[in-house]
């Protein structure tokens, strides 16, 4: 029973060789790691017990054996319906609809309420996240307040409401007929959960401007998700740009920051938890990318993806008698209540603006928005929170929006070119 917290305790000492901060640590149930491995059993006792019931379903045929009131239900969840389609140019997006006969005021309108819709949401949800983590709720003269802790609540929190946005988005419009096997969808929301879970947890330890920057430099693992679960190719012009963008990170991490007094545990903390969303974000999105070779719609994707999201970390919270103690201090103060439902609000509503921004004006247009919106959030935090950036630190930030803007537009000189080729040649497959 003393040989796991033993281990848990030397792993950031071995790293860093220095003791762990007694303000980063007060209780075991405050280590992030051993959080994360508690979070990590609830998971499975879940996956297990129902990754059991596949193959016990699969080994008795049940396809054609099986009747009665629950054969839909598990047919739906273990076979689908339908077989795999044929994989669209965008390998994950449904192709665009192109305007007809609109007029060009008519274009400019819906680019300028996209864009809107995006930065406001995430712009919103950036400082939000960043002051649920990182500040107390509660301080008086007398009393310093309490800080909130559960960054596995928060995820829930998120994927309740865009389950439900997704939800009745599916029954009021017309979708294409689902036939995925339920339960792949599984795999795309544990890794989902464990990325939202790293980028919460990765602010206790680190600065916003800091994540985002992490955040711009996914392309690098995203390229190599994508060899080993998609077995796809890339351009030398994309090694390139994700090598500008790993240079530019660099250049920021590294350079001399003002403030000393954070201890090199925090660093390690935040690096090791910046790598683990990293990696879970690459595998969801690749996973996403595969299981679209079914005929489905991005919202029944962010749909069915949700739905196993709220069973997993429902029932890790309530295993671990957390999401109780989570209420409670929602009753205690209503500053946070209200900041978790905005949160929530701004990540459900940012993902439809998402999916209408591509669906009407393309990936290349979509992703120059985003960019734009890591740069605003930079700034905004800067503002807001006082983070300071030095001269190199800068130049860094320059160089990786540099890069992402170089990969857009080389990707869309691409198309054009792909476009051109003759019916026979097919151009590399992008991610």
């Amino acid at each position: 029973r003393f040989c796991l917290p033993l281990v848990l305790a030397s792993l950031p000492m071995m790293a860093t060789g220095e003791e762990i901060a007694p303000a980063l640590q007060d209780s075991w149930g405050d280590f992030w790691l051993f959080r994360f491995f508690v979070n990590a059993a609830g998971y499975a006792s879940i996956v297990v017990p129902g990754f059991l019931l596949i193959q016990y379903f699969k080994r008795r045929n049940y396809l054609e054996t099986g009747r009665g009131i629950c054969f839909p239900v598990i047919k739906s969840c273990v076979f689908g319906s339908e077989v795999k389609s044929v994989v669209q140019d965008d390998g994950s997006l449904p192709p665009r609809a192109e305007p007809t006969e609109s007029s060009t005021a008519r274009q400019v309108f819906k680019l300028l309420l996209c864009a809107a819709g995006l930065q406001a949401s995430y712009l919103t949800w950036g400082v939000l996240q960043e002051r649920v983590m990182t500040r107390t709720y509660g301080a008086t003269e007398t009393d310093p307040g309490e800080k909130f802790k559960d960054s596995q609540f928060l995820v829930f929190m998120n994927r309740i409401l865009a389950f439900t946005v997704a939800g009745l988005y599916c029954a009021l419009t017309k979708q294409p007929r689902h036939g995925a096997p339920m339960y792949k969808y599984s795999f795309a929301s544990l890794s989902n959960i464990l990325s939202s879970w790293c980028q919460y947890e990765a602010l206790k330890y680190i600065s916003f401007p800091t994540q985002v920057l992490a955040k711009a430099s996914k392309v690098i693992p995203v390229m190599m998700m994508g060899k080993l679960v998609s077995r796809k190719s890339y351009e030398y012009w994309e090694y390139l740009t994700a090598a500008l963008i790993s240079v530019g990170v660099s250049m920021f991490l590294l350079s001399s920051a003002p403030n000393r007094a954070v201890s090199t545990v925090t660093t390690f903390s935040g690096v090791v938890l910046l790598a683990g969303y990293i990696i879970f974000d690459s595998f969801t999105s690749n996973w996403q990318d595969a299981l679209f070779t079914y005929k489905m719609s991005p919202v029944q994707m962010m749909f069915g993806v949700n739905v196993f999201s709220c069973l997993f970390t429902v029932g890790s919270l309530l295993e671990q008698g957390a999401l109780l103690e989570s209420l409670r201090f929602m009753a205690r103060h209503s500053e946070f209540t209200a900041h978790a439902v905005l949160l929530s609000v701004c990540s459900a509503f940012g993902q439809l603006f998402i999916f209408y921004t591509i669906n009407q004006f393309g990936a290349a247009v979509f992703t120059i928005i985003m960019t734009l919106r890591q740069a605003f959030a930079i700034l905004l935090s800067c503002l807001i929170y006082g983070h300071t950036v030095t001269v190199v630190g800068g130049l860094g930030i320059a160089v990786v929006f540099m890069a992402l803007f170089l990969r857009v537009y080389a990707r869309s000189r691409m198309k054009k070119r792909s476009k051109k080729l003759p019916p026979g040649e097919t151009p590399v497959q992008k991610v």
